[in-house]
């Protein structure tokens, strides 16, 4: 994912250089540049800047931003932002299991519910993929 080896983002402008390689490490994926003005801001100022101040970790941005789309019912984001903050070792299978018992009474059950199921499944993925490769190491 790191473009220090690839020099996928040489080119580019300083901020949105540095904005899609903090993206690359909020997600967990390759990124690319992209165009128009919303993504702009996403990669230049969202990732490029916000994602990058002191005083939070990412781990702590990770939660509040977990919680606001709990909240939310956003489950789309979440099926983003739960793997690869457990990908990342930001949040291990009992802090997510956690997340989904508090954040159920404060976002409501259905939203909890599907929280939930997004946990479960990247908890369960997790599980299978460290399987094959203990497979492969035997």
């Amino acid at each position: 994912m790191s473009d220090e080896k690839t020099g996928k983002f040489d080119g580019l402008p300083e901020a949105r250089a540095r904005g899609l390689r903090k993206m690359e490490q909020v997600y967990g994926f390759d990124m690319t540049d992209g165009t128009g003005d919303f993504f702009r801001y996403t990669a230049d100022h969202l990732f490029g800047d916000v994602w990058q101040r002191p005083g939070l970790s990412d781990r702590d941005r990770r939660l509040l931003l977990i919680g606001l789309l709990a909240g939310q019912g956003a489950a789309d984001v979440l099926g983003i932002q739960v793997p690869a903050a457990h990908a990342a070792g930001e949040l291990d299978d009992a802090a997510l299991r956690e997340i989904v018992v508090f954040l159920s009474h404060y976002a409501g059950w259905p939203n909890g519910a599907r929280l939930n199921s997004i946990v479960e499944e990247t908890i369960a993925k997790a599980a299978r993929k460290a399987a094959r490769a203990a497979e492969k190491r035997d």
